[in-house]
């Protein structure tokens, strides 16, 4: 990646270093016709310019420094663990780039300490300014350069992880500042621009169209953050920059990309500016960020589940667990409910759904519309604080080395066979004593669906089974060509698996 600055630094000199001939004359006439003395009219028109926008709002627009110092263990050697987010998500142990740790001339990579760095925006002209949390997480000291080159060390006054908002403040005043637009204007096909430092080259413009709202980034372990795509350019260095609107009001905070290069591919995400700044006042107001909590463990509802359910479409959230005690437990929320509506607000996808909750402050009473049963029901919930550490659960045990499958049972359309559970299994799972059937051979239709051998069926559809005798007892009713909902436990998660089981037609 240095290999170009490299070269073109080196040509620069050269012509830098060459003799100029004495005897050189300039040509009687010119060459070609000097430059009019009014620009030429365009012949390209209705293209966008952003001219106006850049330099009105490009000194808002700052960089950050993350100073890192080394961090070593017991042996003298760095310790991995301390090495901070930004590198490990872009830079790996021998990544490097120009001006950053591995650079020739450029501080040391984060194995000895070193500098990461970002890009942020003015808020206040009091000097508040955002930026991602993974730019400055781990930092010793943190410097933000403004546009007019001064340069100031930053208090962090609050980091949020989930959220990947950092907020600082500077000790200036009277500073430039960006406006936030309104988040529900910002559309899909919507031009944006982004003002950043990628690769360390300050106040780099770049633009594209908004490619979708509201999506959940599968790669990102931020639930609760409904991300922005887009196809700005984005690269190392525009972290924590303003993704703007053509009224230059942020409507995101640029955040990742999706790359199997490091490099930009044409897809990247950035942070909505309305969960920005709600985070953001928190961090100011208590140095933390608190999200409300239903206490359910939802799953994606495919065409397949639909059917099983008995839903008129695939939209909602299927609640595959209700955590004991949790807000929606106490409001009546089972599993087998789907979520279609909180507040009026629809859930298309189940990724709809913590975004909405987490949004809400704990206390909040919440109307949940759910789907039960061919029915829609109303409940409200009053949610409570999301509790940031879950336990993960063990995973389902193995049938015993050498057992030889059972025949499937009579009258089980699935072929499916089960196994009772001991006290100590059910113990090792978190389940109650009275809860599932161990999966010992899964059968085609079942297998085909997902199911595994050692998965643990806690139910079919919404009837409980606690013996493999009772699984039988629910299965003997599912006719040929119709779906089944299985509740399964597997490695600590529930999920529901849609099962249609075989038509004779097809079978024979």
């Amino acid at each position: 990646m240095n290999r170009p600055l490299r070269s073109l630094v080196l040509v620069t000199a050269i012509a830098a270093s060459l003799p100029v001939a004495c005897t050189a004359q300039p040509p009687s006439t010119p060459i070609a016709p000097p430059p009019a003395a009014t620009p030429a009219a365009p012949l390209v028109s209705g293209l966008p310019d952003f001219t106006n926008l850049v330099q009105r709002v490009g000194p808002a627009v700052v960089n950050i420094q993350a100073e890192v110092a080394p961090q070593r263990n017991a042996r003298g050697a760095p310790d991995d663990e301390q090495i901070p987010e930004i590198f490990r998500r872009f830079f790996g142990d021998d990544m490097p780039f120009p001006g950053g740790p591995g650079a020739p001339g450029g501080p040391r990579g984060p194995r000895g300490g070193g500098t990461s760095m970002g890009s942020g925006f003015v808020i206040s002209a009091d000097g508040y300014v955002m930026t991602n949390h993974h730019v400055v997480e781990g930092a010793d000291t943190v410097k933000v350069k403004l546009s007019d080159r001064r340069e100031f060390t930053a208090k962090v006054v609050g980091s949020d992880e989930q959220s990947d908002v950092a907020l600082l403040k500077i000790d200036a005043k009277g500073l430039p500042f960006l406006r936030m637009a309104n988040a529900s204007s910002t559309k899909a096909g919507q031009w944006v621009i982004a003002i950043g430092s990628p690769f360390g080259l300050d106040h780099s413009v770049t633009a594209g169209i908004v490619s979708a709202v509201g999506r959940s980034n599968p790669y990102a372990n931020q639930r609760y953050v409904p991300f922005i795509q887009t196809d700005v350019a984005i690269n190392q260095g525009n972290s924590g920059g303003p993704l703007l609107n053509t009224s230059g009001e942020v409507v995101g905070i640029n955040s990742q990309i999706f790359s199997n290069s490091g490099g930009y591919m044409g897809v990247s995400f950035a942070i909505p500016i309305d969960v920005a700044m709600g985070a953001a006042e928190q961090l100011r107001a208590t140095g933390k960020v608190s999200r409300g909590q239903l206490g359910v463990q939802v799953q994606q509802i495919t065409s397949e589940s639909a059917k099983g359910l008995g839903l008129p479409d695939s939209s909602g959230a299927l609640i595959a667990d209700v955590l004991p005690g949790s807000p929606a437990e106490k409001a009546g929320i089972e599993r087998g409910d789907v979520i279609r509506a909180v507040d009026g607000r629809a859930i298309n996808e189940s990724s709809d759904l913590p975004p909405i909750i987490g949004s809400m402050a704990p206390g909040t009473r919440a109307k949940v519309s759910v789907y039960r049963n061919g029915r829609n029901v109303d409940l409200t919930v009053v949610v409570n604080e999301l509790d940031a550490t879950v336990a993960g659960g063990s995973g389902a045990p193995r049938p015993a080395a050498g057992d030889a499958p059972a025949a499937p049972s009579a009258g089980n359309a699935l072929g499916l066979v089960g196994q009772d559970l001991s006290s100590g299994e059910r113990q090792r799972l978190g389940l109650r004593g009275n809860e599932g059937v161990m999966v010992r051979n899964p059968g085609d239709a079942a297998a085909e669906a997902g199911l595994r051998p050692g998965d643990v069926v806690l139910s079919v559809g919404r009837n409980s089974v606690a013996s493999a005798s009772a699984l039988d007892r629910e299965l003997s009713t599912v006719k040929p060509g119709q779906t089944v909902m299985l509740l399964v436990r597997r490695q600590g998660g529930t999920q529901f698996i849609a099962v249609t089981a075989e038509d004779e037609a097809k079978a024979g």
